[in-house]
């Protein structure tokens, strides 16, 4: 059997990758030097050539607030080309099974928690990353449109917020716990006294491990068969202070840690349900801690090597 990961180099498709690998299957990896995802035509011919059982979509372009807040046209036009291009392509090439990989930050921002799948579109999105948002509900809503049109036995994942090797680490456009990485390794390294976030600290979010998010990957492919998203996530959260405070214990940081609540802190609190996931046998085996000290070591080596997203 043959696999197609898009967006195989990137955070979650390297470690799905890493876990079809493992269960001995044909893998194929697309990034942009492979296939551009953008161009429609391409794409189609790539998957019709390739001829997958199985093709997972975590392509996307992604990026933390500051990002979403800066670039909304880039964020929802090009999520949404990706997704509709390899979804056509899919289907001209009789893809058995589709996995759509999309962002617990398509539920509203004052959503009540834990968040079920039956919350979407139940009131206002976060508006610093509404557009991103848009772009993944539609993605959940062509994948629903394919099963109910065509019968196809499609599915939609919706991960909470992924971390771990090959994140990107840019400190204008990645997410949260890799840049608060990057920022206590590079404090601990020059003996900084003092590292300023942004917000308040205050807000609360849920993590989860790439390969943890790679294991749900491949059991739902086996077991899921619903037009209902299925959320994915450890079921547990924290706050920013508190990751901040874990992530500086972890790189050995030792300075003060500052809040400049000038910038904004996003959703008040997101903490998936993740009941419907559980009952299929999948549960994260990686906890915090742990994940971030792996993290730290990858992120430290890679770096040195020349090989980080920074």
């Amino acid at each position: 059997m043959t696999i197609v990961v898009a967006g195989a180099t990137g955070l979650a498709g390297s470690a799905i990758v890493r876990a079809y690998e493992k269960t001995g299957e044909k893998v194929i990896g697309i990034n942009r030097s492979v296939c551009d995802l953008l161009d429609r035509d391409a794409t189609i011919d790539f998957i019709k050539k390739a001829k997958p059982a199985i093709v997972v979509d975590a392509a996307a372009k992604v990026g933390g607030i500051g990002a979403n807040n800066a670039f909304p046209v880039e964020f929802l036009a090009d999520n949404v080309r990706i997704q509709s291009n390899l979804m056509e392509a899919a289907h001209a090439a009789d893809v058995e099974k589709f996995i759509f990989l999309g962002s617990s930050c398509i539920y509203p921002r004052d959503c009540a928690q834990p968040i079920k799948e039956e919350y979407l579109l139940t009131g206002p999105l976060e508006e610093t990353n509404s557009a991103y948002a848009i772009a993944k509900i539609a993605g959940i809503e062509l994948i629903k449109s394919f099963r109910k049109e065509y019968d196809r036995k499609w599915i939609s994942l919706m991960p909470t917020n992924l971390y771990g090797p090959k994140d990107n680490f840019e400190l204008q456009g990645s997410h949260v716990l890799p840049a608060f990485i990057r920022r206590f390794v590079e404090a601990k390294e020059s003996g900084r006294a003092k590292e300023t976030l942004w917000g308040t600290g205050s807000p609360m979010r849920e993590f989860l491990h790439v390969d943890d998010l790679a294991s749900a990957v491949v059991l739902a492919g086996e077991k899921y068969d619903s037009a209902q998203h299925l959320n994915i996530g450890s079921g547990e959260d924290l706050t920013i202070k508190a990751l901040a405070e874990l992530v500086a214990e972890v790189a050995g940081f030792t300075g003060e840690i500052a809040w400049d609540s000038s910038k904004p802190d996003g959703t008040p609190r997101k903490v998936l349900d993740v009941t419907k996931v559980k009952s299929l046998g999948w549960s994260p085996a990686i906890s915090l801690r742990d994940g971030i000290a792996s993290t730290i070591e990858w992120y430290i080596d890679a770096t040195a090597k020349g090989v980080s997203r920074r």
